[in-house]
């Protein structure tokens, strides 16, 4: 099965109405004219996987274990681990801070691959990276399908994703979008909200 190239993976998720227009907050609190929603198209396991093969790729050595950032990285996560031939296991963030739940573990020295679906902030990530460190795991780095940071992610390892998207996002206050009176939607609920704070939120 071959693997995707730069313009396949824009493409796939083009096609597949993935990358959409309008006003939302993400998981961050920011705000942003565009979101990418990822699981429309890795809902199709042949699609996932190939993708998935790209993004094990980019860090051609071997891994034991495959670390995902909250539910939106699960299914790829999964597939890079496939591909892989390693352990996959994800964090959840509960009380503010990312953890591990479900009796997953990571051992000292275990070689652990960081695995997102689309990289922004990179503060979860970054979290995630440094709680696998506190275990004792050496994280070999961050792969991702999309990078749509406009800045430094500022992550103490490398990080490397398909392609590059970068998009403009904005804190609530200095939203021209906002001024504009645009509703704002919540990606992935279908609701629109009224506030600028949302319990449980998680940091991309």
């Amino acid at each position: 099965m071959a693997q995707p190239n730069k313009l396949d993976v824009l493409g796939l998720l083009q096609e597949h109405g993935a990358i959409v227009s309008g006003h939302f907050k993400l998981s961050s609190g920011l705000h942003s004219g565009t979101y990418v929603q990822t699981a429309l198209v890795l809902q199709y396991p042949h699609l996932a996987q190939r993708i998935a093969r790209s993004v094990a790729s980019k860090f051609p050595q071997g891994a034991e274990v495959v670390i995902s950032p909250a539910l939106g990285a699960v299914v790829i996560g999964q597939e890079v681990a496939r591909a892989k031939k390693a352990r996959a296991i994800f964090m959840e963030r509960i009380g503010g801070a990312m953890t591990l739940r479900r009796d997953f573990r990571l051992d000292r020295g275990e070689r652990a691959l960081v695995v997102e679906d689309v990289l922004t902030t990179g503060r979860s990530t970054g979290e995630v990276v440094n709680l696998a460190r506190m275990y004792g795991a050496h994280v070999l780095g961050v792969a991702a399908i999309v990078d749509r940071s406009i800045g430094d992610l500022s992550l103490s390892v490398p990080c490397r994703s398909l392609i590059s998207y970068p998009l403009q996002v904005y804190p609530p206050d200095q939203c021209p979008l906002c001024e504009r009176k645009l509703p704002l939607q919540i990606p992935g609920t279908g609701a629109q909200s009224s506030g600028e704070q949302s319990s449980g939120e998680q940091y991309l």
